[in-house]
């Protein structure tokens, strides 16, 4: 198992090297220079003031070169400073992404106390009321935009009701509350993001877990388990739900990068100082450093989760470790 975990990090260092390298040379392609968004306001600025700009920046340098000078810089985690403010971009991710971090890993503990039960109680009660409710619910959440849920909700809870906030993650006041009254406020601002990210993900989640149940409920071993006279809640928990559960593994590993990229839409209509909003915000600045430290963080999430996807996997199916470990040999 110790030369498989080897071999894999050293497979991934070709795949990060891809990833980084196409995404560099897409953002430069996109129209539009750093230099044009920050002179496009001040119609008096000179062709050579640009020109020292791009030069201050090395933007003046042939893109591979500029590509080299940045994975230079990225081994030693070092994502360069910011062309809107020059602050140092890794120092920018880290104030933003705690933030991020909580909300989605919030979306996922919810997604997975309510997906599972809801899709075996859609698997058992299958062709009856629960399982119809629990398919029109999935129908709505698949098709359901997250935007414009999250505006409808807004306008409900937030304008006409009066429930909740609009926007931010604390009110003005909130240096004034205590450490209660600080984490109750915190909850009322994070309420609506995280039901939004754990809308759409708590469809999925449900919807594949009734199509596993549904396929193990018939297999041989099920009804050996039933005929020995098992309790139907230890056919059900002990023993179809462990096989049920290895591809939400795999669901879960490719869960890691949408930290980043499902976070853009909510963080950008709650107004919430996360990465995503970090990540959307620079796009439109055409602030490179930015880009691409985000880009390659969600690289490495990406490629993590799938690593940890494949382990995890192997150890839940024993079938999988043994081939492992004939590869080793």
């Amino acid at each position: 198992m110790v030369k498989y975990i080897v071999k894999r990090i050293f497979g991934l260092i070709p795949t990060l090297i891809g990833i980084t390298l196409i995404s560099f040379f897409v953002i430069h392609l996109a129209p539009g220079k750093p230099t044009d968004v920050q002179t496009s306001m001040n119609p008096k600025v000179s062709y050579e003031a640009k020109q020292r700009l791009e030069k201050l920046y090395g933007l003046d340098k042939p893109i591979h070169i500029q590509y080299v000078e940045w994975v230079k810089r990225f081994v030693k985690f070092d994502f360069g400073r910011s062309y809107l403010d020059n602050r140092p971009v890794s120092e920018k991710i880290a104030e933003r992404i705690p933030i991020t971090i909580f909300i989605n890993f919030s979306a996922i503990l919810l997604t997975l106390g309510l997906g599972i039960p809801l899709g075996i109680t859609s698997a058992v009660k299958r062709g009856k009321l629960p399982d119809k409710l629990t398919t029109i619910f999935v129908f709505i959440g698949f098709s359901t935009p997250e935007f414009w849920l999250a505006l409808l909700l807004m306008n409900l809870f937030c304008i006409n009701l009066g429930w909740l906030p609009v926007s931010g993650i604390a009110s003005l006041d909130f240096e004034s509350f205590n450490i209660i009254g600080k984490i109750l406020d915190m909850a009322r601002h994070l309420i609506l993001p995280v039901a939004i990210s754990t809308f759409g993900s708590l469809a999925m989640i449900s919807r594949y877990m009734r199509t596993e149940m549904v396929g193990i409920m018939t297999q041989d071993y099920i009804r050996t388990a039933r005929a020995k006279g098992l309790d139907e809640n230890a056919v059900i928990y002990k023993h179809a739900l462990k096989n049920a559960l290895l591809p939400i593994i795999t669901i879960l590993g490719l869960s890691l990068p949408g930290l980043i990229g499902g976070s853009v839409i909510f963080e950008s209509i709650f107004a919430i100082p996360g990465m995503g909003r970090l990540f959307y915000e620079s796009v439109m600045a055409r602030d490179y450093p930015v880009i691409m430290g985000v880009l390659s963080i969600g690289a490495i999430l990406t490629l993590l989760g799938n690593f940890l996807a494949d382990l995890a996997y192997s150890y839940a199916d024993p079938r999988i470790r043994v081939v492992t470990e004939e590869v080793e040999a």
